[in-house]
């Protein structure tokens, strides 16, 4: 599989299992009524719609600051998708997939009901990790792997990946 199909087919995959997750816990059960649902000791599922970005942050509560941070996350993600089909490495696209499958999620929740639905909330007596949804979880894995692509030696070729699937064909 080349590069780009392995970032295409990873950020298929984030998109679809972070829509089906919202969609399922928002409409398929009584969570907004019966929150928050005790998963471990460390991890509830609650309900938060985030107005802002990250942490929360840049919170918008008027309509053109909904729309402006969704046109901020499909020009991200249409750049992203560039560098993905680009990319000469396996691991680059993946992580690109991973990071643009999690954009285009929280932009069409934002598109959709003006806030991205976060819905999982980690915990340790009276520390608080923020709440978030697997959209959030995949870019955080996507960056991870940006960072992991980086530390790679600079004499390596940028088609290995795809040379070594033509000289080791998977059974």
């Amino acid at each position: 599989m080349t590069p780009f199909r392995s970032g295409l087919a990873a950020l298929l995959a984030t998109l679809v299992l972070d829509q089906a997750s919202k969609l399922w816990l928002y409409f398929g059960t009584d969570l907004v009524l019966t929150q928050p649902w005790r998963l471990a000791p460390f991890a509830d599922f609650v309900v938060v719609w985030n107005r802002g970005v990250s942490y929360g942050l840049f919170q918008q509560e008027d309509g053109l600051g909904r729309w402006l941070l969704v046109g901020i996350s499909l020009a991200a993600a249409i750049g992203l998708s560039v560098w993905m089909y680009r990319a000469g490495s396996r691991l680059l696209a993946v992580a690109l997939g991973l990071i643009v499958g999690g954009a285009l999620g929280n932009a069409i929740d934002r598109a959709a009901y003006g806030a991205v639905f976060d819905f999982v909330h980690l915990h340790a007596g009276t520390w608080s990790w923020y709440v978030f949804n697997v959209a959030d979880a995949a870019i955080v894995a996507g960056v991870v792997g940006l960072i992991l692509d980086s530390l790679r030696p600079a004499g390596r070729s940028p088609h290995a990946d795809v040379a070594e699937d033509r000289t080791h064909p998977q059974a």
